[in-house]
């Protein structure tokens, strides 16, 4: 190993939908956290690792922190919150603005019982001019004491390797704690999960809210051939959610299933036989039970 050699861990925070995944996904350069345009996306810490000369990062998405409402809503805020302490350095992804809302002001009161080093990333500023960005370096300069300000595009990837260096400034000295081809710790099931949840958020209307589930209940190689079998079903909270999830003659549970199934096959690098199903379970998301049964950590529950 080299003796200059750093690893570490770095959380992403920020309110609901202001591209963190789309900025993990980026510095990773695969696809392993969901984005859509809905709030509520990533529900579960997500461990990506990036792995280059310097070293090594081991990246958790955290779900965004915001007042809870519902017990799905304190157990992702609990995650969130916990996750703070235990890293090496945090990444605040906010959007260009010179107005700061009550939910930013709400996550600068949560860093003060923090004592890791705060990196503010200014994600979107392909969607401003550049004139303005030194506006929006002051304006949020005014709320905390960062460690470095960055702005960047997730989208486009500008500024994403700055981003890299100076996350690794704040990691210690050691070594890896990942081979270099790992990616992911998530199990695949999980990611398959995921990646049908990501379909169905992006295809449905916005009549359905993210009250909706994925659970896999079948995952399995067929012998002698390099054909991967997936059951899964979708999870919706009410009887009038699950005939928008199927759609007319089945239509938007098939367009759901097409596009998911390309992504799995992708990750999986095998072709996939996905066999769809939707499911009431009213009330799932206030339910320890059956949130532990869709894959939620228990021990942060």
């Amino acid at each position: 190993m080299n003796a200059d050699n750093k690893a570490g861990f770095v959380t992403i925070i920020g309110r609901p939908n202001v591209g963190k995944s789309t900025l993990m996904n980026r510095l990773i350069g695969q696809k392993i956290a969901i984005t859509s345009n809905k709030p509520q996306t990533t529900r579960n810490k997500i461990q990506t690792v990036y792995t280059d000369e310097a070293g090594q990062i081991v990246f958790l998405d955290t779900p965004g922190i915001h007042k809870a409402k519902n017990k799905l809503g304190e157990y992702m805020v609990n995650v969130a919150q916990n996750t703070l302490n235990e890293v090496d350095a945090i990444l605040w992804l906010v959007e260009p603005s010179t107005f700061i809302g009550a939910g930013e002001r709400h996550i600068a009161e949560q860093l003060q019982r923090v004592k890791t080093p705060v990196i503010l990333i200014i994600n979107k500023i392909d969607t401003v001019k550049k004139e303005e960005i030194l506006l929006f370096i002051d304006t949020y300069r005014k709320i905390y004491d960062f460690a470095e300000i960055v702005p960047v595009s997730a989208l486009k990837g500008d500024n994403a390797k700055t981003v890299i260096d100076v996350i690794f400034k704040y990691l210690p000295y050691g070594p890896n704690f990942y081979d270099e081809d790992t990616i992911t710790d998530q199990p695949e099931r999980q990611i398959v999960a995921e990646l049908i949840r990501e379909k169905a958020l992006r295809i449905l209307d916005e009549e359905i809210p993210h009250g909706i589930a994925v659970s896999i209940d079948k995952m399995k190689n067929r012998q002698k051939s390099n054909i991967v079998d997936i059951d899964a079903t979708i999870v919706c909270e009410r009887d009038s959610h699950k005939g928008i999830v199927i759609g007319k003659n089945g239509a938007m549970l098939k367009k759901i299933g097409i596009q998911a199934r390309k992504d799995i096959e992708h990750m999986l690098e095998q072709q996939v036989n996905l066999q769809l199903w939707v499911k009431v379970k009213k009330d799932w998301r206030d339910s320890d039970f059956l949130m532990k049964n869709y894959g939620y950590n228990k021990k942060e529950l």
